[in-house]
C-alpha cells in the first residue's frame, strides 16, 4: 500500500500545536503512508467570489490537494469553530464546485488546544463545511487533544505515549479508510 497525504494544520503560528499534531501524525502512520506539510495558508488571498482569476497560492493549494490521495486537516479551536484562514481556503479549494479537488476527497481530521475541549466544537464545524465539497471525513478514532501543553515539549516533540498510540490507531484507521474510496 502506497498513500501520499496532505496535511494541513489551520493556525498560522509556527509554534502551533496543531502543527506539531500534524508532524507527529507524520510520524506515527503506517509503512506506505507518507505525508506532506502544506504550509501555504498565509499567502492564500481573501476568497472573493467576483474574482474569476485563480492566484498563484490558490493554484498551488489546488495542486496540493489534487496530488494527495487525502488530507489530514489540524485545526485549532477560534470561537468555537474553526480559524478563518482555513475557512478561506477552502472555499477557494471549493470553486468551482464540479471540478473541485476537495470533491470527495478522504479527509481525516485532528485537532489540539490548551484547554480542555481539545478542539472539538471545530472539527464539528470543519465537518459541516465539508458537506458542500462531498469530502468524506473519518468518523473514528477522534483525535481530540486536550491540554496540548502537557503533551507536547517546547519544541513542539509528542512526549505523551498515550497521544502517541492514538495517533498510531488513527493512522492505520485512516489508510483503510482512504482505501474504500480508491
Amino acid at each position: 500500500m502506497s498513500l501520499h497525504l496532505l496535511g494541513v494544520a489551520g493556525s498560522l503560528r509556527k509554534a502551533s500545536y496543531n502543527r506539531a499534531l500534524l508532524r507527529a501524525v507524520g510520524e506515527t502512520l503506517p509503512d506506505g503512508v507518507t505525508l506532506e506539510l502544506f504550509d501555504g495558508l498565509g499567502a492564500i488571498p481573501t476568497f472573493d467570489p467576483d474574482d474569476k482569476t485563480e492566484p498563484a497560492p490558490v493554484a498551488a493549494w489546488k495542486q496540493a490537494i489534487a496530488a494527495a490521495d487525502a488530507l489530514v486537516i489540524a485545526t485549532p479551536e477560534y470561537n468555537y469553530s474553526i480559524p478563518g484562514v482555513l475557512k478561506n481556503a477552502i472555499d477557494w479549494a471549493s470553486r468551482p464546485p464540479p471540478t473541485s479537488p476537495l470533491r470527495g476527497k478522504p479527509i481525516g481530521l485532528v485537532s489540539a488546544a490548551t484547554g480542555i475541549s481539545g478542539g472539538m466544537r471545530a472539527q464539528y464545524h470543519l465537518r459541516q463545511i465539508l458537506v458542500y465539497t462531498n469530502s468524506p471525513a473519518m468518523l473514528q478514532p477522534e483525535v481530540i487533544i486536550p491540554r496540548a501543553q502537557e503533551r507536547f515539549d517546547a519544541s513542539g516533540v509528542l512526549t505523551d505515549a498515550s497521544t502517541r498510540e492514538l495517533l498510531a490507531r488513527f493512522g492505520v484507521a485512516l489508510a483503510e479508510w482512504i482505501q474504500r474510496f480508491r
